[in-house]
């Protein structure tokens, strides 16, 4: 069965790290999740994005104050709302142990207004068989789309690599790269450091930039003991989440000409 022939759970990340979130607050929003992009908040735009793929069955929010954005989600369409635990990889981890979630598991983020179904079935119509899919938008794609955008990115032999917060988890083999993701969360945005949890040597071939970002996600997912796959993406977009006010009016922009 094919990626696009399979029914996915979808899970949204609605939760924001501990203390004030500074693009919440610059808003006067407490949660980032309902800071207002193009006329709603951002987690009803995901939500009713993801309603419209097919081959997602379901989808569950997670939130550290599910109450707070329960009419923001609903406006998006059915979903189902969960409390969050603490961290990211935790809270998934959680959440895929329960006995009623089903694998396989498409993560996204709740400051993802710019996430289109067609984005999402790229991305799931290229994760294949891998145990584990991770969606990255190419420097190229970015810059010949939005030149002046900063980003921040993973160097590699087959080019520079941001992230699309887009993951695909397939089965429980996953488990192994969530509780690894809570072990490197913070080396995540410096690639010879997130790649040392794999050894040195595939560590000092990310620092010296003599592997691409395909071939060693491969090989770290090999010492996981899973098969791990990138998922190039052909719109910049997907890797225009909003973390900050730049963000927030660029996303607007974007939204204003569609």
């Amino acid at each position: 069965m094919t990626a696009s022939e399979t029914t996915w759970t979808a899970v949204v990340l609605a939760g924001q790290r501990p203390g004030v979130d500074p693009l919440a607050s610059h808003f006067g929003e407490t949660w980032k999740a309902l800071v207002s992009v193009g006329g709603e908040p951002m987690v009803t735009r995901v939500v009713r994005t993801l309603s419209q793929v097919r081959e997602i069955g379901r989808i569950i929010v997670l939130a550290q104050d599910v109450r707070a954005i329960e009419g923001a989600v609903a406006k998006g369409g059915a979903a189902e709302l969960r409390a969050s635990s603490d961290g990211i990889s935790l809270s998934i981890l959680k959440l895929v142990s329960a006995e009623d979630v089903a694998w396989p598991v498409l993560v996204t983020t709740a400051d993802h207004p710019l996430l289109t179904p067609d984005m999402v079935r790229e991305f799931l119509g290229g994760t294949g068989a891998a145990d584990v899919a991770i969606g990255m938008v190419e420097r190229t794609t970015m810059r010949a789309a939005y030149p002046a955008n900063k980003r921040t990115w993973l160097r590699f032999s087959d080019g520079a690599w941001s992230g699309a917060n887009l993951f695909a988890l397939r089965s429980d083999r996953a488990m192994a790269a969530l509780r690894l993701w809570a072990e490197a969360e913070q080396d995540r945005k410096t690639a010879w450091k997130l790649f040392l949890h794999f050894g040195p040597v595939l560590a000092l071939r990310a620092l010296t930039r003599t592997i691409g970002l395909g071939a060693a996600l491969v090989r770290a997912g090999k010492r996981l003991g899973l098969s791990a796959r990138l998922v190039p993406l052909s719109e910049a977009e997907a890797a225009i989440d909003v973390d900050k006010p730049s963000d927030h009016v660029l996303a607007e922009e974007i939204l204003g000409k569609r």
